[in-house]
């Protein structure tokens, strides 16, 4: 769903509410290696939600996250999200792509809840050899008023957009990559980020469903202050430990309910909207939220399926000193959307 081309080397760039993530990944003839990785914290309050609220903090954020990945030139990829980006899978009539492209506003005033004049539209012919008389589509929409903000805030930074994508699918192709086992049947995607938590369901291999709910790590160190009278510091290494705690149980009891219920509604709206009505199958967790100890526990009791940590790193080649200073499995949860879009080439 983004620009296909050639690029020895590609610079991955998420811009999270609570870390830049910035990932440089080298595409050889034997497959890519991960050649750097960089985090760069957020001052609080910066980013709200995925909304940038001082543009100036954030791009001096992501230049100084840049600088420590080494990286010299202006080019990234970056990728758009949230409430204001639509995936949809939809079935048209059997064309060839250039008629698709000029029906394609059409079919997305039916399905998109936009004003057909404020958005970007892209879209990927799933089975492009097909001989039925129907075809399934997947269609993005995007305000254009988000892809601008983001460009907006690269050019704060210096920087210059290769591609922009959308998180659904930077995260997906990482996922994929990683764990090609989860590419049959209907698997939920768990990304726990520090203000939200994206909801991504995969249907034999295509992002079908997306959701977003508004929890993440900053809902969880704010209620262990509040219900378990911590400090900001004390509330913060504990969902960072590996550890067990009791105070953060009680914590992602709720707060994983919440999860638990935003999973339970994405596939009760694409079994319904779905002539297979499948089912979850399993749950992989990724995101700094995935590292909280007792969250797979929580959703796994509650769901009823399999719920597992994806590892982004999982069968890709890690060049030494990549890491650096990080302590690499602490980080990696981190990482899936940052090599999701690190692992587009372009032109």
């Amino acid at each position: 769903m983004a620009l296909f081309g050639r690029k020895k080397r590609t610079i991955g760039l998420d811009v999270g509410s609570g870390l830049i993530k910035v990932v440089v990944v080298e595409h050889t003839p034997t497959g890519p290696e991960l050649v750097r990785v960089a985090l760069m914290p957020v001052l609080s309050d910066a980013i709200v939600e995925g909304e940038v609220m001082d543009g100036g903090i954030v791009a001096d954020a992501i230049t100084a996250a840049l600088q420590a990945a080494g990286v010299t030139g202006p080019r990234v990829v970056a990728a758009v999200g949230g409430r204001d980006v639509i995936v949809k899978k939809i079935q048209i009539d059997r064309v060839k792509e250039t008629q698709a492209r000029e029906l394609m506003r059409w079919e997305a005033e039916q399905h998109v809840p936009f004003d057909m004049e404020s958005v970007e539209l892209d879209f990927q012919i799933l089975d492009p050899e097909g001989d039925a008389d129907q075809m399934e589509v997947l269609l993005v929409a995007a305000k254009r008023d988000l892809v601008e903000a983001k460009m907006r805030l690269l050019a704060d930074a210096g920087l210059t957009p290769a591609v922009i994508d959308v998180d659904a699918f930077a995260l997906h192709n990482a996922f994929e990559r990683a764990h090609p086992e989860a590419m049959m049947g209907t698997v939920a995607l768990v990304n726990v980020g520090h203000d939200v938590t994206n909801i991504n369901l995969v249907d034999d291999g295509v992002p079908v469903l997306t959701r977003d709910l508004l929890v993440g790590t900053r809902r969880f160190r704010e209620d262990l202050q509040r219900d378990r009278g911590l400090g900001g510091d004390q509330a913060a290494a504990i969902i960072e430990s590996a550890q067990r705690n009791d105070d953060l149980d009680a914590v992602l009891a709720i707060r994983g309910e919440e999860i638990a219920v935003g999973v339970e509604r994405a596939a009760a709206f694409l079994a319904s909207s779905s002539r297979s009505g499948a089912q979850i199958r399993s749950v992989y967790l990724t995101g700094g939220g995935a590292r909280a100890a007792g969250l797979l526990d929580v959703l796994g009791a509650r769901l009823g399926v399999p719920v597992l940590l994806a590892n982004p790193l999982e069968g890709l080649t890690v060049r030494d000193g990549a890491f650096e200073a990080l302590v690499t499995d602490e980080v990696a949860p981190l990482l899936l959307l940052s090599l999701g879009l690190a692992m587009r080439q372009h032109s």
